[in-house]
């Protein structure tokens, strides 16, 4: 089969790769009907995931069909229609039993696919954990309402669930990206008083204008007069990072109010500093991840229900066969790129 392959930093290589078979009683083997592509896999080509074997085929954000299923596997059939979580986790462990999926203590658990082991770029993927890494699509819901469902979706249904958000808050959204735009998809289901959303892209900035009009945007040079303006208690009640830029980070803790909550989604391609003696008295609550990616039933429900539509952030597609053209176009932000469609049909 054509896989996507990590070969050397900077350096990923469309090859021929032996059928995946199932390894374990627990193992899934998914026929990849559509998949995309992530900034995190922008990281492992850039060198910044140490964990990122070379060799693996890269692609976390996948939807598919079940070819084959180990004797253990009790959740999915061959046949189904699945999304499949970024993440691979036992359901038993510690972390795994108190929902911290994204901390498995299993050797495959935590995000695996597509960085320790062969991922989704590619027409078929094992996946290990399958009754708790594969979620059934409803027969009313299509590939493209949930590819995002098991990765950027996810990670804005969890940032927005561990930031607390009441209805009288004010939330600042930092990024405008593909999952920026989810996570932000997922505060509008928290109905809070006032959304803001900073973003320097005046393309993507556009698009969020656009598509949600109840939501102010600005540009970071405005962004912090802009919420002290715009919130009750000078500041943001709840900043979600998403970005993953030096200066976004700064951004996140100062436009939060006194004792707000600043929740950190992105990954950093370089360490980031808190300098404690210019916040000291703030007394922030800083919550940081990794996504523990376990509502994609919840999600998929809410999708189903008309709650959630993320097919809009689908710009472009691209066969398997084009992917390098695909990464080229998103990795420089060409075209007004927001999300790529990679077809295997």
């Amino acid at each position: 089969m054509k896989a996507y392959t990590y070969v050397d930093r900077g350096r990923f290589e469309l090859r021929e790769k032996p059928l995946p078979v199932i390894c374990d009683p627990r193992d899934a083997v998914v026929r990849v009907t559509l998949g995309s592509i992530c900034t995190s896999d922008l990281h492992i080509k850039h060198g910044s995931v140490p964990r990122a074997v070379k060799g693996i085929t890269v692609g976390h954000e996948m939807v598919g069909t079940v070819e084959a299923v180990g004797s253990a596997v009790t959740t999915v059939k061959p046949g189904d229609r699945v999304a499949v979580n970024v993440e691979t986790f036992c359901g038993e462990c510690f972390f795994c039993r108190h929902g911290y999926v994204n901390n498995c203590t299993d050797p495959d658990g935590g995000w695996a696919l597509g960085c320790r082991i062969d991922g989704g770029q590619a027409e078929y993927v094992r996946v290990p954990h399958a009754d708790q890494g594969l979620t059934r699509i409803p027969d009313t819901v299509s590939d493209e309402q949930a590819l995002f469902v098991g990765d950027i979706l996810a990670t804005g249904f969890w940032a927005a669930r561990i930031s607390d958000i009441s209805a009288e808050d004010t939330v600042l959204v930092i990024g405008a990206g593909p999952t920026g735009i989810c996570t932000l998809l997922c505060v509008m289901l928290k109905r809070p008083k006032r959304i803001i959303v900073c973003e320097k892209s005046a393309q993507r900035a556009q698009f969020v204008r656009e598509h949600y009009p109840d939501v102010s945007v600005v540009s970071p040079e405005e962004c912090l007069d802009f919420v002290r303006m715009h919130s009750d208690h000078g500041g943001a009640d709840r900043v979600i990072e998403v970005a993953g830029a030096d200066d976004t980070f700064r951004l996140a803790w100062q436009c939060a109010r006194p004792n707000a909550t600043v929740t950190i989604v992105a990954l950093y391609d370089a360490p980031q500093v808190l300098p404690l003696p210019e916040m000291y008295g703030k007394n922030l609550t800083f919550k940081t991840g990794g996504v523990d990616g376990c509502d994609c039933a919840e999600i998929l429900r809410l999708i189903e229900r008309g709650d959630i539509d993320t097919t809009p952030l689908i710009t472009h597609r691209f066969p398997l066969g084009r992917i390098d053209e695909a990464y080229r176009l998103f990795e420089n932000r060409e075209d007004g790129v927001i999300k790529i469609a990679v077809e295997n049909r």
